[in-house]
């Protein structure tokens, strides 16, 4: 009996060195980013400030890899089969660990269980934009515009299923709208489609058209966050505009693939957290309209888990398909 016990008591500290060891030596090599997404984009935008940083406390170079295309199911797919050894991480937005699995039949990867969680890098609140041809200048203009307009407002967005897209979708049932959907393949040419006036309202990422609002070339109609965010302090929120709690933003975080020994999601966690918390990092993405997160990775995990219920009730009532 003694033998057994003792033995069962070997294996177990020669697991814990074994975990230990691996976290202590970790990072040893480069760490790979892999983006869901083309270089340039929103991802990008978020990601490479962190990255620079993160890599200067790891004392390892963060590589991109970015794989866009299959609205971010290659990217993922890749993660998800890569080895647990945290050498492989993934910067996902809302769309892949949240939306798709309600819009892809077949999934290569399931978000819930092929992942294990790290942190919620930023939140970024989605905005109205309007082109200033657009007689509304208002959320409740928007709104008045619009039921006196059926089927005649075309918005656009960065595609079937993007934040964009489901940002209006999930107004437009809450306000009794009718709009027209105009998918773009991101959220460069819906910000161009805009600016030349194919449509008149485009619901994406503040950073994409403040230089343009600031140029006056585009309006700002209403920003989806609870509390006006400081890039933009005069455009109101659609909560105090007749539209209590109503919240649309995106996210963007780092997953590990499931089976990440605890200790290395720790210390990525904690690391992570303090470049998050860095004065110039905290000022870059606030003058950008983003809001650092930083939280447990079991708090990230229940984000998602609860975006996943949350999406698929949308898309379900709006009958949204690609």
């Amino acid at each position: 009996m003694w033998t057994c016990v003792k033995g069962a008591m070997l294996v177990a500290l020669f697991s814990a060195a074994h975990v230990f060891a691996q976290s202590g030596a970790y990072p040893s090599k480069p760490i790979r980013w892999v983006i869901p997404f083309a270089a340039g984009g929103g991802t990008d935008m978020i990601a490479r400030p962190i990255a620079q940083k993160l890599a200067e406390r790891l004392g390892q170079p963060i590589t991109y890899d970015n794989r866009g295309g299959g609205s971010g199911l290659i990217a993922g797919e890749i993660v998800a089969r890569a080895t647990p050894d945290g050498y492989t991480l993934l910067v996902p937005s809302a769309a892949v660990m949240a939306v798709n699995v309600s819009l892809f039949p077949k999934m290569p990867f399931d978000p819930a269980k092929d992942f294990t969680p790290v942190t919620k890098l930023v939140t970024v609140p989605n905005m109205l934009t309007a082109h200033p041809s657009l007689p509304a200048r208002t959320i409740s203009e928007f709104v008045g515009h619009a039921r006196a307009n059926p089927g005649k407002v075309n918005y656009g967005s960065s595609g079937n299923g993007a934040a964009g897209h489901l940002a209006m979708e999930t107004f437009r049932l809450l306000a009794g709208l009718t709009v027209t959907h105009v998918p773009y393949k991101g959220a460069g040419p819906a910000s161009v489609a805009l600016l030349g006036g194919e449509v008149a309202v485009v619901f994406a990422n503040p950073s994409v058209f403040m230089p343009h609002i600031k140029a006056g070339r585009l309006r700002g109609i209403g920003i989806g966050s609870l509390k006006r965010i400081a890039a933009l302090p005069d455009l109101p929120t659609f909560h105090e505009s007749g539209y209590p709690g109503f919240e649309t933003a995106s996210w963007y975080g780092i997953v590990a693939p499931a089976g990440t020994p605890p200790a290395i999601i720790s210390l990525l966690h904690r690391e992570t957290v303090k470049v998050l918390n860095l004065p110039e990092i905290v000022a870059q993405f606030t003058s950008e309209g983003a809001q650092p997160v930083g939280n447990t990775p079991q708090a990230f995990k229940q984000e998602i888990l609860d975006d996943i219920r949350k999406w698929a009730q949308v898309i379900k009532t709006a009958g949204i398909k690609l």
